[in-house]
């Protein structure tokens, strides 16, 4: 039970980062849309490697920092203002992408696999947002950092991260008449989960400081 726990952290926590349209997502697109799919899940892996290999990076940060209580209540009190700041963009900021005028040429399956290790290994994203997931998860005691509860959290965020972008191949193209409908509905979802996760954050911070007892 400890492990599909584990495994379920990382799964949501992968489709909650990785869910919005970003570059690596709507590239995925792009691919398959003029490559077809085999290219798609070619690229898709690639991207999913790399993926690995920060998520597991992070949380070796977040073990170093979680033996300093100081450090863990500033890093919980930043990642409290990120949230705020993702749900705020979520909700009222973020808009469609835009698939016209994407012009892609056809390389082989191993250039769009490292294309997508390329891309990848260029967001940053991944890094300090799984630090501060880390953190929080270890500090209500749902995620320890040992090895074994690493590996599992990370192939949780590696499944999930694959079934994003395998969906962002697989159906957009096929939703691409209600892009709108759905990517307004994507938004207010994420945003809705990163705001409670803001609000938990908060009134801990603030149980912490002895300003508010529950």
């Amino acid at each position: 039970m400890q492990v599909l726990g584990l495994f379920f952290l990382g799964f949501i926590s992968a489709f909650v980062g990785i869910s919005p349209p970003g570059l690596i997502n709507m590239t995925a697109v792009k691919v398959n849309l003029k490559e077809g799919k085999r290219t798609a899940l070619w690229f898709v892996f690639g991207a999913v490697i790399i993926i690995f290999f920060q998520t597991f990076l992070a949380l070796l940060f977040a073990r170093a920092i979680d033996k300093s209580p100081s450090l863990i209540l500033l890093l919980r009190e930043i990642g409290c203002v990120i949230f705020a700041l993702l749900t705020i963009y979520f909700l009222f900021v973020a808009k469609k992408p835009k698939l016209k005028g994407s012009n892609i040429k056809k390389y082989s399956n191993s250039s769009r696999f490292f294309l997508g290790m390329l891309l990848s290994a260029l967001n940053f994203f991944p890094i300090p947002y799984y630090v501060l997931l880390g953190i929080t998860f270890a500090s209500y005691q749902l995620f320890a950092f040992d090895f074994f509860s690493i590996l599992i959290f990370v192939l949780g965020v590696v499944s999930g991260a694959f079934v994003v972008f395998y969906g962002y191949v697989v159906f957009f193209n096929k939703i691409e008449s209600k892009a709108d409908f759905f990517i307004q509905n994507m938004n207010k979802i994420i945003g809705t989960i990163t705001g409670l996760i803001a609000v938990v954050t908060f009134l801990n911070i603030l149980k912490h400081y002895g300003l508010l007892s529950l």
